[in-house]
């Protein structure tokens, strides 16, 4: 089977064991606007991300849904729990037309059972997700909705940013609503944040894009603890 071509973290899984993954994977084409699972489907399931973006989301018991990540190519996704009936806890949206390589769990385990590097590879990018989940939550919960909102605006600029000038242009278009559901507060407040960032020139906003001018402003409202890009991300 030809391998894809996708971007790699090989301090997390080495081009030979994505190797091993990738002759394993079916792949699947998916439109904008459906879902590669729900919450409460069975997690049996793993999704290597090939082409486009991903949304995985979490709906509160008020009704709202909460952002969880925005994966794209290179990602994996989805749960590997312990537990044999372990079902999805989040659901994953497609926000832009994918193409996903499909890793059934039986035969996922059928390969760590057989070559142990990938087995120790594929453990250390499990407890690299549940690394990055701790740090989410502890922005939303410790710093407030200001430092959340400057949590997320370094993690999308580790994720999606590029050099401007002396500053960082995040590539990626994202409205305040969406903004708003990635940390658990109101466009309003979103909308107030942000226009007080801007008087204080941390960020600028143009034809739909935000540009970090002051990231250090930004590292000290959130207590930032310079965690590595791999984990400081979307």
């Amino acid at each position: 089977m030809e391998v894809q071509h996708v971007p790699i973290d090989t301090t997390i899984l080495s081009k030979d064991s994505f190797n091993k993954l990738d002759s394993i994977m079916y792949k699947r084409s998916y439109d904008k606007g459906s879902c590669l699972f729900w919450e409460g489907d069975a997690a049996d399931k793993l999704y290597f991300m090939i082409k486009g973006r991903i949304r995985a989301a979490k709906s509160t018991d008020s009704g709202r849904s909460l952002t969880l990540y925005l994966h794209q190519e290179g990602d994996l996704i989805g749960q590997m729990d312990p537990f044999r009936d372990s079902v999805h806890s989040f659901r994953a949206e497609v926000i832009e037309d994918a193409k996903v390589g499909v890793i059934q769990r039986k035969d996922l385990e059928v390969l760590l059972w057989q070559h142990g590097d990938l087995a120790v590879e594929f453990m250390r990018w499990m407890g690299l997700m549940h690394r990055l989940t701790q740090t989410k939550f502890r922005d939303l919960m410790m710093f407030g909705k200001t430092g959340a909102l400057c949590s997320l605006l370094i993690r999308l600029g580790n994720s999606y940013g590029k050099p401007k000038e002396e500053h960082i242009y995040i590539t990626l278009k994202i409205s305040n609503t969406e903004m708003a559901d990635m940390i658990g507060a109101t466009r309003e407040s979103v909308n107030r944040m942000l226009s007080d960032l801007k008087k204080e020139e941390v960020i600028a906003y143009e034809d739909g894009h935000y540009i970090i001018k002051n990231l250090r402003y930004l590292r000290d409202i959130c207590c930032c603890e310079n965690c590595p890009k791999e984990i400081c991300r979307m």
